[in-house]
This record gives structure tokens, C-alpha cells and sequence, in this order.
């Protein structure tokens, strides 16, 4: 019987757990996290605190651990940020899960955070497996229009082997690669964050291969804002006043 998943968009209680009167809210608990972990509190411990003084229900408090970061954090991780113009100087290391499925996420109209370090995340689960969704198609190849309008001159996408499906992702991203305008390597690992650890041109979202790698490109962010301008972006580091 076939998957009953078609999509990877908003989750029913989105518009009102992301509400525009709700993000003050979580805006000042963005930056509360932030502040505890500027003073070397443990996440999680913050996370639980923040979250019951807000009173801020599983799904917001989801949203605040994606995109939480320090000032230390977020200052390091700006120093080893890549323009896009840079894409073109060598290969980019592409974490493929994470960056596939904010896209997915982002054509099928689902919730997009930006954290105080500019990388947008999503909060979609692989749950240990990965189902295509109507919008995996569209996905790959606004990949593939990107890489070509940055002259990207080599790719090695990095899939989770663990993940049930990777190998039929896998399959996809060869068919499109086979149209993009450069060579691409796609790689079925272990664990893709340990081989991004310390890694440079580094394409991810997560925040511990952001805190390990050399350097990173925020191809995500720069491909919805030069051809998805219109998607929502749900902003958490904006001023909560």
C-alpha cells in the first residue's frame, strides 16, 4: 500500500503554533536561549526552562533546539561562512538529507526557521527512513539550477546509508546529475556529520557540522531567495519587540 505521505508541508498546528501574534513570544525565548548559552549552560536544561517559563508547547520548542545557538557560536560560525561567489573556487560537500528536505519543505509550503546564524532549518523528521514526496523532483533540480548558476565545479552529496530509501534517493539525485553542469559524486555513509566534521565547503544546516567544519555555504538560504523569494521564512532572530 503506498505511503501515505505526498507532501512534506505545514503540520496542522503550524498556524497556530507559528502564529504572527506567537512569535514575540518565541522570538524573546530565541533570545533567551541564546543569552543562557552565552553563559555556558547545558542546551537542553535551557531548553526546558525557556520552554515552561513561555509556556511554549513540543513543536516551538522543536523550533527553538533547530535554531538555537550562542553568540560565540554564531560569531564563529560567520567566520568560516563562504559567499556564494566562493561556490565556484572547488568542490562543495553537500550534506544531502538536510539540504534536500528543507527544499522539499519549502515547495510544499511546510514551516522554514531562520536561526540567529542565517541557515535555515526545517522541522521535518527523517524518523530512520526517507519517503520521495511529490515535491523531490522539484527539489533536485532547483539543486541542479543552482549549482550551475554558482558554476559550481565538482559535488559530493553525502546520504545517511542508515536511513531506509537512501540508496533510491541516491538513485534519483545520479538521474538528475546526470543533466547538472559538473561532476557529481554520491555517497551512501555511516554517519555523513562524522565525515563533514572538520571538512571544508561544507553545504548544511546542522548545527554540529556547522560548529566542526573548516568552512560552509548557505546554498539553502541562497537558493529560496533568488528563486523561491516568496516562500515564508519564519525569522526567530529578529528583535522579539
Amino acid at each position: 500500500m503506498p505511503h501515505a505521505q505526498r507532501h512534506r508541508g505545514a503540520h496542522p498546528e503550524d498556524a497556530r503554533l507559528f502564529a504572527a501574534a506567537v512569535l514575540p513570544r518565541l522570538r524573546a525565548a530565541a533570545a533567551e536561549v541564546s543569552y543562557l548559552c552565552s553563559r555556558h549552560y547545558p542546551l537542553e536544561p535551557v531548553l526546558n526552562f525557556v520552554g515552561g517559563h513561555h509556556q511554549l508547547e513540543a513543536r516551538q520548542r522543536l523550533a527553538l533546539r533547530r535554531t538555537a545557538c550562542s553568540p560565540q557560536q554564531q560569531a564563529e560560525r560567520a567566520a568560516r561562512l563562504l559567499p556564494p561567489e566562493r561556490a565556484a573556487d572547488g568542490p562543495l560537500q553537500i550534506d544531502g538529507f538536510n539540504l534536500i528536505i528543507s527544499l522539499e519543505v519549502a515547495l510544499s509550503g511546510g514551516l522554514l526557521l531562520r536561526g540567529r546564524d542565517g541557515a535555515l532549518r526545517d522541522l521535518a523528521g527523517l524518523s530512520g527512513s526517507y519517503r520521495p514526496v511529490q515535491e523531490t523532483e522539484a527539489a533536485l533540480q532547483l539543486l541542479g539550477r543552482g549549482l550551475q548558476a554558482l558554476a559550481v565545479p565538482a559535488v559530493r552529496l553525502l546520504l545517511d546509508a542508515p536511513v531506509a530509501n537512501s540508496g533510491r534517493l541516491r538513485a534519483r539525485v545520479l538521474e538528475h546529475a546526470a543533466a547538472w553542469p559538473c561532476p557529481v559524486e554520491v555517497l551512501l555513509l555511516p554517519d555523513v556529520d562524522r565525515a563533514l566534521v572538520a571538512a571544508p565547503r561544507v553545504v548544511s544546516s546542522d548545527s554540529a557540522v556547522l560548529d566542526a567544519c573548516t568552512s560552509w555555504l548557505n546554498l539553502g538560504a541562497w537558493l529560496l531567495a533568488q528563486y523561491l523569494p516568496a516562500v515564508p521564512i519564519i525569522d526567530l532572530a529578529a528583535d522579539p519587540a
